[in-house]
């Protein structure tokens, strides 16, 4: 099962959001905006963290965390069975108060009727109340009736006459699953690597570590499958009975060392006054347990040392490695439990309530450490891991982290006030709906990789073309008024430049389009209408409560004072604007400053 939808209230810096989930969703904005507490929020409702008097926001006495789950297996639906909503996803909250205490709670389709409500259940075991009820029949004949035989006629009843019946969808009063806690990992496995990770903890051959999963996998199949393995575990379990007294049948064991039985008659004799026995008994060690003993990973990259001692970079690389081999694993797992007969499953279900077989991978700032291919290469390895039925959640500071063909799983996090908290921006619905137009935008994307980038900006300014990223820059650097927190796009020509101006819209960016009038002398009437035609597109895209036009009368080389038909444009302007006898026209001025205020 994956998370759909995350609903956090009072936890840290935020008051409410609700946020749509993808199976990759990348959180990103400026430093100190509430990026981590989304992904913290998450731990705390999976049990990976407790709750702390620094968690409630400002003086709010309880915070809760809720999910919603869809894409239940087989094994999820029977677990949470009870919980199940006509759209075959659950809704969990994980509620905590001030006093320290918590507890979780799933949202049901709890019967209008108040006999068929489980938190009622204590009034209707006297047989008597019970007796003129419909579901009466479905109790025990006989004895008392117990709140579970109560409960179990009450589904039963429910189950049968589902169609006669109206609910009510709401949150339970009762524990989630009738626990008081619930047992870390029921939800899934979770993996949550921190800006700051030690190589060494996901190195460890203990716990939940992410080498150590793999690692018992390697050995179970060992223990399984490898005929020198399975003699040594014999070798091993039979010498140890060699040296015990009793035999495993309970006879009395002839091979004994007589050594063994000396010690066990001295100490006996020692202790003649007390009037005991003294007997030695070896057991068999795990050898799975031997082969953790001592293990460690060492690269040779020139200098043969443990991973340890090798830089960051390295260390981080090997982190996300085990990642990607630890994902591989699970994927092939799945593939084989697929295959699995319907008996075989019902066996599974009888053994009674087992963890979710999903995964959830939760990585703040991965880019840490890593130079820019490095990046790129490990946000591809996270988008193949979340096409594997893994979910991966990120937090970044990187634009190789984000891409603006995956819109739908960007989620920007701002904060411009304690009074508001954290709030984030999302758009889950589809941007470009022509095929032209999304065609267009991809296209783009390979004249101008670095697009990701608007999404970090304070503002964006989107220009058709090199030459207007190249001399818009320099010059404002020249009249002081650059911002290095303003980004500039190349959107690849004045046709396309619509399309940025939508995508900022939805993601309520700043904005200025700059873009040429392009009525230059000498130009037909029916390339002025065309050109007229182009800018009338971006305009009617621009939103003002985000964004603004500023026109070049024909172009900006006419802006600068070129000649037209001046070839390698942007060098050629670069070459004029730098020059020490070059006074930029009050008119190019007055743009370049509008551009940045």
């Amino acid at each position: 099962m994956r998370i759909e939808r995350l609903k956090i209230h009072n936890w840290r810096s935020i008051k409410n959001i609700d946020i749509e989930f993808n199976e990759l969703m990348m959180f990103i904005g400026q430093n100190n905006c509430g990026k981590s507490n989304i992904l913290y929020s998450l731990l705390f409702f999976f049990g990976q963290i407790k709750v702390g008097e620094l968690d409630f926001n400002g003086d709010s006495e309880e915070l809760f965390v809720e999910v919603k789950f869809v894409d239940l297996d087989e094994n999820d639906k029977y677990q949470f069975k009870k919980y199940l909503n006509v759209d075959a996803s659950i809704i969990v909250r994980k509620q905590a108060g001030r006093d320290g205490g918590f507890s979780y709670h799933g949202y049901i389709q709890n019967p209008d009727e108040d006999w068929l409500k489980e938190e009622n259940i204590s009034e209707y075991t006297n047989r008597d109340n019970a007796r003129e009820l419909p579901l009466y029949d479905l109790l025990p004949e006989n004895g008392r009736i117990t709140k579970d035989a109560f409960k179990s006629a009450q589904q039963a009843y429910i189950d049968s006459n589902k169609e006669n019946l109206s609910f009510t969808y709401e949150l339970e009063s009762a524990n989630f699953l009738g626990l008081k806690s619930v047992a870390q990992g029921i939800f899934g496995e979770i993996y949550f690597i921190p800006a700051v990770k030690a190589a060494s903890d996901e190195l460890n051959v203990k716990g939940n570590a992410l080498f150590n999963q793999l690692y018992v996998s390697v050995i179970q199949k060992l223990s399984e499958n490898n005929e020198q393995y399975k003699n040594a575990k014999k070798q091993v379990k039979d010498l140890v009975n060699k040296l015990n007294r009793l035999t495993e049948e309970g006879v009395e064991n002839s091979e004994r060392p007589s050594e063994l039985t000396n010690l066990e008659t001295r100490l006996q004799n020692e202790l003649i006054n007390w009037n005991t026995s003294i007997e030695i008994e070896i057991t068999p060690p795990d050898i799975d347990e031997i082969f953790r003993v001592g293990t460690n990973i060492w690269v040779d990259d020139g200098i043969r040392t443990d991973i340890n001692r090798k830089g960051h970079g390295l260390q981080r690389t090997m982190i996300f490695a085990l990642i990607r081999a630890y994902s591989r694993l699970l994927r092939e797992e799945r593939e084989r439990e697929e295959q699995e007969s319907i008996e075989e499953a019902e066996e599974l279900r009888n053994l009674g309530r087992r963890a979710s077989k999903s995964t959830f991978f939760i990585l703040e700032e991965p880019e840490l450490y890593l130079h820019p291919q490095a990046q790129r290469e490990l946000f591809s390895s996270l988008q193949e891991l979340s096409r594997s039925q893994n979910q991966v959640i990120i937090a970044t500071h990187s634009s190789f982290f984000v891409d603006l063909d995956l819109y739908k799983s960007i989620c920007t996090v701002r904060k411009e006030n304690n009074t508001l908290g954290s709030q984030i921006i999302q758009n889950t619905n589809d941007i470009f709906t022509a095929y032209n137009d999304k065609q267009t935008f991809n296209m783009v994307y390979w004249i101008n990789p670095e697009r990701s980038e608007l999404f970090f900006a304070t503002k964006v300014l989107l220009v058709e073309g090199a030459t207007d990223k190249t001399v818009i820059p320099y010059l404002a650097k020249k009249l002081e008024v650059f911002k290095h927190d303003y980004t500039i796009i190349d959107c690849a020509g004045k046709t396309s430049m619509h399309l940025y101006i939508r995508l900022l819209n939805n993601f309520e960016i700043s904005y200025v389009a700059i873009y040429d009038k392009d009525h230059q002398s000498g130009k037909l009437a029916q390339a002025i209408q065309a050109a007229d035609s182009q800018s009338q597109v971006i305009e009617s895209e621009i939103d003002s409560n985000f964004g603004k036009s500023v026109i070049f009368e024909n172009d900006i080389e006419e802006e600068i004072g070129l000649t037209a038909g001046d070839k390698n444009k942007p060098f050629v302007a670069i070459e004029e604007v730098s020059k020490t006898t070059y006074s930029i026209p009050s008119r190019f001025e007055q743009k370049i400053r509008e551009i940045y205020q």
